[in-house]
């Protein structure tokens, strides 16, 4: 009987909770609009926080991923950051993941650190990642952000 009223009780729970919750947008914000920081994925990173960025990158040789175009990362980009554009980080392309694969050395949870231009494209890169099933990515913002 306990069984069945603790059953009840949760059920009960997460359907008052997903009621409540506000309904996800249909529309993903503009390429590069500026997204602001939310709750952390479960087993994720923060977004939006410089010094953990710089952390990850500086002692624990984080992978830091310029998700602009090729043609923005030669334009400029952060010493040391690799460029797969988030079109095809997206789009599963399998050369970029196999990019990326290589670059973590097969470890998903190894931490990624993504930046564009104002924090919208990494934002949509960091999504894509974390179903590929990197567990470990934090969306710095933009270039200008970076530490």
């Amino acid at each position: 009987m306990r069984t069945l009223v603790l059953a009840t009780s949760l059920l009960a729970l997460g359907c008052s909770k997903a009621a409540t919750e506000a309904p996800a947008s249909a529309e993903a914000p503009a390429d590069d609009a500026t997204v602001s920081p939310g709750p952390a994925a479960a087993e994720g990173l923060p977004d939006r926080d410089p010094a953990l960025a710089k952390r990850l990158v500086d002692e624990e040789g984080a992978v830091l991923l310029d998700v602009r175009t090729p043609q923005e990362h030669a334009e400029g980009h952060i010493e040391g950051s690799v460029n797969i554009s988030h079109e095809k980080i997206v789009a599963d392309d399998a050369e970029a993941l196999a990019e990326l694969e290589a670059l973590t050395g097969g470890d998903k949870g190894k931490a990624i650190v993504v930046y564009c231009r104002s924090g919208g494209r990494a934002g949509k890169a960091k999504a894509a990642l974390e179903a590929a099933g990197y567990t470990r990515v934090t969306n710095v913002g933009g270039m200008d952000d970076y530490p």
